[in-house]
């Protein structure tokens, strides 16, 4: 029997040989779904902290007399850490051994989440959250590699749906866990119901994954590994702050500048290098390519999207945070829905993954458009535009995470994941700065003269007092709202098809070249 490529549809795709000590018997490791049920576990903490934090901003406030700069790079630290260090782990995976990696994730993780329980001021807070942020690096990257090595092509697009879903569902459930922690326990336990996972995932990993690595790893990379830190951790510091800081201020336009140039430095060396951590010539290929472009525009979409909407129920509608963040939940409820039943799999294995990273992307991007032209009215209109979201993003993110991973060798399958979730954190992270300022712009457009020059709605409603001022300072937020969610949607859309396009023209080639 002769199974089809998802990337074409057609015969089998050419590439590097599988590794039989990493692949296992055919079908993949007898232990595959337990493998994967301990590495969606860690990969869910990890998740979950990047939102877990924001509930506790009251009692942090109080408790532990945090200024706002305290509370920015509580939460920003876990994220700038653990992005600037995703291609780093990815490629410390590969070369060192993933499970070793994995483990050592864990072990970093946890410990850094007992740090940050027992904290007593913010200064070590921040501190805890970096070394959680070093941790999330290598975990991140090592439970996508483990899962392209024990599972077969055959059942790998819906390994990659399930670890695709649980990413989601702890995105989304970060706060209602912290806000259900904070009804009954102080701040610090948001931090400490992490060390039971990691304790179980510790012992899980040691008796069931099997050990891997790139059998030509070569030497050390170091100036590629100096060159990618610094420069990732400038250009993710630039846009995590831009929003705050205003992208014309010189504490983000130093630090984009310094961060794009060691980037290009970085390319540049990895071109010439006999052991590069990321080779260049993967950016001349239509697959990796287009696999890419899906990444960056899918989570720039969603992320920013998910930003605005929950701007939308808590300064419109006046919902807690914990409100907002159940009344998005129906996004990541969705994504988790497609996956779990095996339905996003069916189709990749169908369709192929041109077809349903386009499609995929344009049900997201009628999603988007729908949350956004009935964003006014009730919550109904608003859920079914969530609904249609998730099932898009369902689709299409797992085949995307396939595409790229399939689109590098096996060997290299560390070095895969943290080009993915360095993408993935820097798409999201665009989509809020970029998205966002296009909401700031609109609103500041259509400003009555005497909200003056307010940044934000609550300082605007803070400035005016005539009825007719306020309905429209309201109006204005609304509009800045739909236009930033709309320009998301053509963003989604856009990635779909040139996303979709490529993919389409490298499995002809590649078709063309086996024929």
């Amino acid at each position: 029997m002769v199974t089809t490529d998802p990337v074409t549809g057609a015969g089998p795709a050419p590439g590097p040989a599988p590794d039989p000590a990493a692949a296992g018997p055919p079908g993949g490791h007898p232990a595959r779904w337990a493998i994967l049920a301990v590495v969606c576990l860690a990969e869910l903490v990890v998740v979950l902290d990047n939102t877990v934090l924001n509930v506790a901003i009251p009692s942090l406030t109080g408790e532990l007399g945090a200024s706002t700069a305290d509370i920015q790079w509580m939460i920003n630290a876990y994220a700038l850490v653990q992005a600037g260090l995703l291609l780093a782990a990815g490629n410390a995976a590969d070369r060192y051994g993933r499970k070793r990696m994995l483990l050592a994730g864990l072990a970093l993780f946890g410990a850094g989440s007992l740090a940050a329980g027992l904290a007593s001021s913010a200064a070590q807070l921040i501190a805890a959250r970096a070394g959680m942020g070093v941790g999330a690096a290598l975990l991140l990257t090592t439970t996508l590699a483990v899962v392209m090595q024990v599972f077969d092509a055959s059942e790998r697009p819906r390994a990659i749906g399930l670890w695709a879903a649980v990413n989601a569902l702890g995105f989304a459930s970060g706060p209602v866990v912290g806000g259900l922690v904070l009804s009954h326990y102080w701040w610090g336990a948001v931090f400490l119901i992490n060390i039971p996972v990691v304790l179980i995932g510790l012992i899980a990993v040691a008796v069931l994954v099997p050990e891997s690595r790139d059998p030509r790893g070569g030497r050390l990379d170091l100036p590629g590994l100096v060159l990618s830190v610094t420069g990732m951790t400038c250009v993710v510091y630039a846009v995590i702050a831009g929003p705050e800081e205003g992208w014309g201020s010189p504490r983000i336009l130093v630090p984009a500048v310094l961060g794009a140039a060691v980037l290009a430095l970085f390319l540049r060396w990895e071109r010439h290098t006999d052991h590069p951590m990321l080779d260049p010539a993967l950016f001349r290929s239509r697959r990796f390519t287009g696999a890419v472009t899906g990444v960056v525009l899918i989570t720039f979409g969603s992320g920013g999207a998910l930003y605005l909407l929950t701007q939308q129920f808590q300064f419109v509608r006046g919902d807690s945070p914990l409100q907002a963040g159940m009344a998005v939940a129906p996004f990541a409820l969705t994504v988790v829905l497609v996956n779990f039943t095996g339905v996003s799999a069916r189709l990749i294995t169908r369709f192929g993954l041109p077809v349903m990273i386009a499609s995929g992307m344009a049900v997201m991007a009628a999603g988007l458009a729908v949350v956004a032209l009935v964003g006014g009215g009730g919550y109904g209109g608003i859920l079914f535009g969530l609904v249609l979201m998730g099932a898009g993003c369902g689709c299409a993110n797992p085949a995307i995470a396939e595409a790229v991973m399939s689109s590098i060798p096996r060997e290299k399958a560390g070095a895969g994941a943290g080009v993915n979730g360095t993408l993935t954190e820097m798409g999201a992270g665009l989509g809020v700065a970029v998205l966002g300022a296009v909401l700031a712009s609109r609103f500041a457009a259509l400003l009555p003269d005497s909200a003056g020059t307010a940044r934000s709605l609550p300082a605007a409603l803070a400035r005016v007092s005539r009825e007719a001022d306020l309905a429209a300072v309201a109006e204005a937020f609304a509009s800045g709202l739909r236009t930033g969610q709309l320009a998301g949607a053509a963003a989604v859309l856009a990635g779909g098809c040139a996303a979709g396009l490529l993919l389409g023209r490298a499995g002809r080639s590649g078709a063309g070249k086996g024929s």
